[in-house]
């Protein structure tokens, strides 16, 4: 389904199937099970529930998604944001708190020395 620009909401937007939005959106988004696509054009603020979400235009509030959230070039988003996978462009705005349920921490680099090698005299053979 696609919301034209023209199409200003105020309340709680929820429902069962994919959305594109292109207007203005205010107060809460849910799609649980569906893909969100903000537009070049919109501007939502918004608290966001999503199983995927792609921000070309402009969101602010806290989102949480359960599949992937997508920054493209020329997108933004200010707030906090919890999501297993994160892709951000190059020319992107991104301004907050990023949360990563179910990653893996990487151990920290210890500050231990090399170990040191010795050199070894080789002898030639058969001379």
């Amino acid at each position: 389904m696609n919301m034209g620009q023209s199409i200003a909401i105020k309340g709680e937007l929820s429902g069962a199937e994919d959305l594109t939005l292109e207007g203005q959106v205010e107060g809460k988004i849910n799609l649980p099970e569906n893909v969100l696509t903000i537009g070049t054009s919109a501007r939502i603020n918004a608290e966001v529930i999503a199983k995927s979400i792609v921000v070309l235009g402009q969101l602010v509030g806290n989102v949480t998604v359960k599949e992937k959230f997508e920054l493209r070039a020329g997108g933004s988003m200010q707030g906090n944001l919890k999501a297993p996978r994160i892709a951000m462009a190059d020319g992107a705005i991104f301004g907050g708190k990023v949360e990563m349920p179910g990653a893996k921490a990487v151990a920290p680099i210890s500050a231990s020395p090399a170990p040191v090698h010795t050199a070894q005299k080789l002898e030639p053979v058969g001379v």
